[in-house]
């Protein structure tokens, strides 16, 4: 089988893993901070911090934000469920908004009609390597006076308008899951330009303490530490981005070149001063559910989109906006997918993906 996205991990890792666990020191350090301040020159953000996962770093961020019960925010329809299960983790309510289809991120122009009161907040989601149009998100919160906190889980490397995603709103959220762009297994990365923020997120996760190795707390916290393990294996990471990323690049234009004569595929391109990592090379096909068992015949895995929030089973009932229009997350989810697209997928694997879609299609 072809796997659709898997990380590029060699001995590399192995040589910055052993350097730690020959120091003994195996929790949160020396490698964090070095970690962290890859993380700043990267991206451009003042303050870092690490976290445990992309999950808790969103509801760090919301808490800090002083952002809990009674309160509202607004969040895509269209992503991965955590955006919205750190909101109801905060303690507040995930208001579903609809997608635009040509960068899959939120509608600026259906947010405005969902703003309430209650409304604290937005999260917008640059989903898929690509950015969202952050800027109209921006100008909306400050017209309302909300804050905006970026989930960026999907974008380390993206830039939009040449800054980087998740340095434009209030507080930024990365994540290093084991199939992003880069990776730590698990592990999240918070991204700020204003100390007070930083200064709360690092409590939070250091049970409240403003360091380690004291045992008064003066704050309510928890452990959302990371580890110098993940941090040797980010490190590593961070040094082949830069090739990871013009692989991902040539993979989709191979993609999209080869299907420019089919009529019923479309490929999602870049669009609104996008400078995208295509984490995933992804289509848009009416004839999804087909293509999908073809290629698996062929022993090519695919992936379906986010199932839309709205859609949700454990959302039911439990007094969301569930029965809005969202037409364009759900025209989205039933006639995409994603294809193999790796660091490590081999030239010989794509061309047999391509040459299945191209049979299926009846254009070889």
């Amino acid at each position: 089988m072809i796997i659709q996205i898997q990380p590029w991990i060699n001995y590399k890792e192995n040589i910055e893993l052993f350097k730690v666990i020959r120091s003994t020191f195996i929790t949160e350090g020396n490698k964090t901070s070095e970690f962290e301040e890859l993380t700043k020159k990267l991206t451009g953000a003042k303050h870092t911090i690490a976290y445990a996962n992309g999950t808790v770093a969103l509801y760090a961020a919301l808490k800090t934000l002083n952002i809990g019960n009674g309160d509202e925010v607004i969040v895509p329809n269209l992503t991965f469920i955590a955006t919205a299960n750190a909101v109801i983790m905060a303690g507040a309510k995930p208001i579903f908004c609809d997608i635009d289809k040509d960068d899959l991120g939120i509608s600026p122009e259906k947010i405005e009609k969902l703003i309430s009161k209650k409304t604290k907040a937005i999260i917008p989601v640059h989903l898929y390597g690509y950015s969202c149009k952050i800027d109209k998100v921006i100008d909306i919160a400050k017209n309302h006076n909300l804050k905006v906190i970026e989930d960026a889980a999907q974008g380390v490397g993206v830039h939009y308008k040449g800054k980087h995603v998740g340095t434009f709103g209030d507080i930024g959220v990365l994540s290093y899951y084991g199939n992003k762009t880069i990776t730590t297994a698990e592990g999240g990365m918070i991204l700020t330009n204003i100390y007070d923020y930083k200064k709360s997120c690092y409590r939070l996760k250091n049970h409240g303490r403003d360091k380690k190795g004291v045992f008064k707390h003066d704050y309510i916290g928890f452990n959302f530490a990371f580890t110098d393990l993940q941090a040797a294996v980010g490190i590593s990471q961070m040094k082949k981005l830069k090739k990871i990323v013009t692989k991902k690049r040539r993979i989709f234009e191979k993609y999209k070149s080869s299907f420019r004569n089919i009529n019923e595929l479309e490929i999602f391109e870049i669009v609104n001063q996008n400078n995208p990592v295509y984490w995933f090379s992804s289509i848009y096909t009416k004839q999804k559910k087909e293509l999908q068992n073809h290629l698996k015949d062929n022993k090519i895995q695919t992936r379906d989109f986010f199932y839309p929030l709205n859609l949700q089973p454990c959302y039911r009932g439990i007094g969301l906006n569930i029965d809005d229009d969202f037409s364009n997350s759900i025209d989205i989810y039933n006639n995409s997918l994603s294809l193999p697209s790796s660091y490590i997928l081999k030239n010989k694997e794509q061309n047999h993906t391509i040459s299945s879609v191209k049979d299926f299609f009846g254009t070889i």
